[in-house]
Formats: structure tokens, sequence, C-alpha cells
């Protein structure tokens, strides 16, 4: 049996990953900061496919708590073959709005968390010469966002991050890549409205929002051994919207 850890797993992409690896016969360890009964009503449910299931709660912004994180899910599964970033907030408002504390807690989330994860789990990946990680950015990690400036800049560095990852730990077949969705129905973009979503749905080549289930079949590809030679690549479910 392979065990994944999908951090971020009580938001919309998060859970329906830590369902979709379940489902494939995974073990899954599933995180959550602040998000507790949602998570714990997710573990039940994945509890009842007969897998083994860990939930675990960690402000990832503290390398301490990230790191305490990953050696108790290494104690309870003894292995840890697939890492899934999903964690991650957003901030939409005008760059000289933003203020000092909110700009540094999205990337203490967005970027840090991620590093601190990576950090974390690698020496064990590296002594088995064996692993895959996933991060999830955005497409407007790619090509940026209007009011969203913070946010595009923590999602670009994902995406420079899984690139450079990727080649630091190829060499310990290690594989580290991206997801970088479009515009999805969770709760992140729950502010916009009815109006707004339509028009996203037009402006969208395939002509509709994406769903979480879509994303979350992205990371299991990519964990597949289908993807074995897949690595610091970006795979983008989003629609068309962003080419």
């Amino acid at each position: 049996m392979k065990y994944a850890l999908i951090t971020g797993a009580s938001g919309g992409i998060g859970s329906a990953t830590a369902r979709a690896f379940a489902q494939a016969g995974y073990g899954v360890a599933l995180h959550a900061h602040r998000n507790r009964e949602k998570l714990h009503t997710l573990a039940q449910e994945l509890s009842q496919l007969a897998v083994p299931v860990v939930e675990v709660y960690a402000d990832l912004s503290d390398p301490k708590q990230a790191k305490s994180m990953v050696d108790n899910v290494l104690e309870k599964f003894c292995q840890l073959d697939i890492l899934v970033c999903c964690s991650g907030l957003s901030h939409v408002g005008l760059v000289s709005d933003i203020d000092q504390e909110n700009w540094r807690k999205l990337f203490g989330v967005n970027v840090d968390g991620m590093h601190y994860c990576c950090q974390a789990v690698l020496p064990h990946m590296i002594h088995r010469k064996e692993g895959c990680i996933l991060t999830v950015s955005s497409m407007w990690g790619q090509v940026g966002a209007s009011c969203e400036v913070a946010y595009s800049a923590t999602k670009g560095a994902v995406i420079a991050y899984t690139k450079a990852l990727a080649q630091e730990v190829g060499p310990s077949n290690i594989r580290v890549n991206c997801i970088a969705p479009g515009v999805i129905a969770t709760e992140m973009n729950a502010h916009l409205s009815s109006e707004d979503m339509a028009a996203l749905a037009d402006e969208t080549p395939l002509g509709r929002i994406g769903t979480p289930e879509e994303c979350a079949a992205c990371a299991l590809f990519l964990a597949s051994d289908g993807a074995s030679f897949v690595t610091g690549q970006m795979l983008a479910p989003n629609g068309g919207l962003v080419v």
C-alpha cells in the first residue's frame, strides 16, 4: 500500500484529492489548520473505504509544526510516498491596500508552508530513493491577475519552486510536479457573484467552471505509475482559459 499526505484537506480541492486517493486504495493523512470539524467529518467518510486514515493539525507557516506533522504521519504509516500541498489562502484587493501582515500571511501559507512540508518529507523520500511531491499553484501564477497581485506572486513562486526542486531531487528518484487550476467551484471563489462566475465560464473555451474532482484527477494521475517519467511539469486544469 502507498501512503499520501494531503495538506489543506478541509478545502475544496484538498478534500476532493483526499477522496480520490482513498478511493484508489491509498492510505491518507489529512491535514487542516483550523477547520477541525470539516476534516474530522471527511476522515470519518474515508474510513468507510477500509484504508488507513490519519488526521493531523498544524499551522504550516511554522516550520516546527510542519516537521512535527510529518513526523507524526511517519510514526503512524512508517512510510510516506506522496505529498500533496493543497493548503492555500487568497486575497483580493488593490496592491496599494494590502498591509504587511496580510502579505506575509499569504506567503506564509502559500509558499513557506509548502516549502516546510517539502523540507520535512524529503529526508525520508531521499533515504528510500522514491517519492512524489505535488504542489498546487493557479493560472494566476502563470499570467497574474489584477487586484490579486499578492496571490499571483505566491502562486508564481510555487511554479518556480516546483521546477527547481524537481531538478534537485530527481537523482534521488523523487518526482515533483505542479497543478495550476483555472476557475474552480470552491469556497475560495465564493466571493464572486453568479454573474461573475457566468462571465468567467463564457470566457473559458470549454464553456464552464471546473470542479475540485477534476483537479483531484490530475493529482491522482501525476502520482501514478503512468506519470513515472513526468517531473518538473505543470498540469493546468483550466478549460483553456490560459494556454
